[in-house]
């Protein structure tokens, strides 16, 4: 047998001796001084617990690291097939700004509607009633937070509820509290915008009437609109987004043309829109409520 080999058993032996011989003692000595041996164990055991302590945390924080990475791969995945993020049960198409394909309409004759500047800030005119506009790329709420991400990029949800909020109730809420009220109470999605739950929470939070019209045709759109209510649109491709996006229906002309405020774009919130075209490129979502929501004011 080699020395070195024959060292290391000798030296097993030998610790394992200490072990045992120490365990022996300390039974002793458990029996015959209890005081002593707690004064012995008590910081053994403090050790034993902050060890053990540091080894979950490491295990809880190793597990959460690899679920949110794994959660984080799939829904990369899922989006690069499908172009559709699943959210919590829901199917989001990212509502980040996608500036469309589609050409955009002629802006209207500033008499039917317009965007003036208030002391107050801007408002757009026409339908039954003014609308407060924000927009959510203006450099005054373009890189505030929403949840992780930031207003400008995916804040179309905040941004048209703070019109809705500000305009039908007599509360101003601009996008920045609204973004940070929906990120507290569970509607903001990440890298994706807002869950579809945004706009009955929002109806519920500063008292408004909501109404899910999942299958509206263009005349009842149209009377709904006339009659001062508004409606939030979950729209998808087409002439307003390349993606998902909300926007607000905000009036109706008399020749039966709709008016909108699109929180991302004032040209677009300036045009006169055949209700068909709306309805068309209407998301296919039915979660939450979706794809067209009618709020009004209490009451109304």
């Amino acid at each position: 047998m080699k020395r070195g080999s024959r060292l290391k058993k000798l030296l097993a032996v030998a610790v394992l001796a200490i072990v045992c011989i120490g365990t022996a003692e300390l039974a002793v000595c458990r029996v015959a001084d209890p005081v002593l041996y707690e004064r012995i164990m008590t910081p053994v055991r403090r050790t034993a617990s902050s060890a053990w302590a540091m080894v979950s945390d490491g295990a809880r924080t190793v597990y959460r690291v690899a679920s949110d990475g794994a959660s984080s791969v799939w829904d990369k995945a899922a989006s690069a097939v499908t172009g559709v993020l699943r959210k919590d049960g829901e199917e989001l198409e990212s509502q980040a700004v996608l500036e469309p394909d589609e050409e955009p309409i002629a802006l209207a004759d500033p008499t039917v509607t317009a965007l003036e500047q208030r002391e107050t800030g801007e408002v757009l005119t026409g339908g039954n009633r003014e609308v407060f506009y924000y927009n959510q790329t203006d450099e005054t709420w373009a890189d505030q937070p929403y949840g992780r991400d930031t207003l400008g990029r995916y804040g179309c949800g905040p941004t048209c509820l703070s019109m809705a909020v500000s305009s039908l109730t007599d509360r101003a809420v601009d996008p920045g509290e609204m973004a940070q009220w929906a990120a507290e109470n569970g509607h903001w999605a990440r890298r994706s915008g807002s869950y579809l739950s945004i706009v009955n929470g929002v109806a519920a939070a500063y008292g408004l009437e909501v109404e899910s019209l999942p299958d509206c045709d263009s005349e009842r759109l149209r009377l709904e609109l006339a009659a001062g209510k508004m409606a939030v649109a979950l729209m998808t491709k087409g002439h307003f987004t390349n993606g998902g996006h909300f926007i607000l229906l905000r009036g109706a002309t008399l020749d039966g043309g709709i008016l909108v405020a699109d929180p991302s774009s004032r040209e677009r919130s300036l045009a006169v829109w055949d209700p068909q075209v709306i309805l068309d490129e209407l998301s296919k979502s039915r979660s939450s409520g979706a794809p067209l929501w009618l709020l009004s004011p209490a009451d109304s």
